[in-house]
């Protein structure tokens, strides 16, 4: 069965974007402000060049889940469950959750962190606000695609605000930026950070995500050339990937520039960041990284649950009250809140294990794409299918390497 395309016709660029400023949110999640500045603050600059290479990585990514979904008019999840076997499909969907869950835990948790920060709120409290202004942000989406991508994009202008803001008062440096473009490992560490770096950038959920906003737009735009929809996405994602890339950028170089002192310096937690910043630099930069941290949480916890839901609709044909989602992927949080656990670290070990599911949706993108049954003209070209099978290989060898790593820690040897 050919692809189902929709017919010719005209539409703006400036109408077009969106989709991928809501997918960009993934990018710059809790998660990232834990890895970017753990990393910042216990290797320096050197590792600029993972964070710079994610980042170029998760465009081409991202085009091809938007491509997908405006080519088809279907999502990720959808395909996989009309092309795939039920085993594989049953599998598909079971990571696909529990990577989900763990992208909802780095969100509740870091929301939960900035009213803690900027309102010295109790953590199980500021759990309970994190899930209010949630669900205001996703009410949005009620109105139409436009209000909730406008809301989202509201806060991805305040997360930039605030890193702008804290690079002027804290410019990095140059010369160490550029020498941190050469690619290098020290220890163990360093590779967790590294993977977990990965994982909060190159977020599975993303994926699934920008299809099915895709797809939706796509039965929207009913009489729209397909190359048009496909040239505005190409713009899209430029421009948001460009945005997250540098703030993610940011992230780590300030880190690098106030908390790193040499070989041997300890990771830094968020609210570490947050009191070092207001005692060394000011209380303005201060109050910045905790709204830019409070923005981020808030609105990547509502494109999470709207990921979960195009999750679970797609691979089971299921709607299930977005409430009722919450409730059950925010226990997993509420529980690590009350009970003490270091939650900066927590952040940190659920990018490790986003990083996991990445091949898998990866590894299905890159099969559905490159199938002209599916896709037709737009299938993907042969340099584009050895390029992403290369990235999910190095992603899937560098999972295995951490794999080993912690393996041999926990025994031992």
């Amino acid at each position: 069965m050919g692809p189902r395309l929709v017919a010719p016709g005209k539409i703006r660029v400036a109408t077009a974007l969106g989709p991928a400023f809501v997918a960009a949110i993934a990018y710059l999640d809790p998660g990232n402000f834990a890895t970017n500045f753990a990393g910042g603050a216990s290797t320096g600059y050197r590792l600029v060049w993972v964070v710079v290479l994610a980042n170029l990585v998760a465009m081409p990514i991202q085009y091809l889940a938007a491509k997908l979904g405006i080519v088809t008019g279907r999502s990720l999840p959808q395909l996989c469950r009309e092309k795939m076997p039920r085993r594989a499909r049953g599998f598909m969907w079971g990571q696909a959750e529990i990577v989900a869950m763990a992208t909802d835990l780095a969100e509740f948790v870091g929301a939960a962190i900035g009213l803690n920060l900027l309102f010295d709120m109790p953590l199980p409290i500021a759990a309970g606000v994190t899930v209010v202004l949630a669900f205001a942000v996703l009410a949005f989406q009620r109105r139409g695609h436009r209000p909730f991508e406008l809301a989202v994009g509201s806060m991805l202008a305040l997360i930039c605000a605030g890193f702008l803001y804290m690079t002027l008062r804290i410019p990095p440096s140059t010369t160490d930026v550029l020498n941190g473009l050469v690619p290098s490992f020290e220890g163990s560490e360093t590779l967790l950070l590294a993977v977990g770096i990965i994982g909060a950038t190159v977020m599975p959920h993303a994926i699934y995500l920008h299809s099915g906003l895709m797809s939706s737009r796509t039965a929207r735009c009913q009489g729209k050339d397909p190359k048009r929809l496909l040239h505005c996405a190409r713009i899209d994602i430029t421009i948001a990937m460009g945005i997250a890339g540098l703030i993610n950028l940011s992230m780590l170089a300030i880190a690098a520039k106030i908390f790193h002192h040499g070989p041997g310096t300890p990771a830094i937690g968020l609210d570490e960041v947050h009191h070092r910043l207001a005692e060394g630099i000011g209380g303005s930069v201060a109050l910045a990284f905790a709204a830019a941290l409070l923005a981020s949480g808030i609105s990547s916890s509502s494109v999470g649950t709207a990921a979960g839901q195009i999750i679970m609709d797609g691979f089971l044909n299921l709607r299930v009250p977005i409430w009722l989602r919450r409730a059950i992927t925010m226990t997993p949080a509420v529980i690590l809140l009350v009970s003490g656990i270091d939650p900066t670290k927590a952040l940190v070990v659920s990018q490790v294990a986003l990083s996991f599911g990445i091949p898998f949706a990866l590894g299905a993108l890159l099969w559905l794409t490159s199938r002209r049954s599916i896709m037709g003209a737009h299938v993907n070209t042969p340099a584009m299918t050895t390029a992403m099978a290369v990235i999910v290989a190095a992603l899937s060898g560098l999972n295995i390497m951490l794999l080993a790593q912690q393996l041999a820690s926990w025994t031992g040897h």
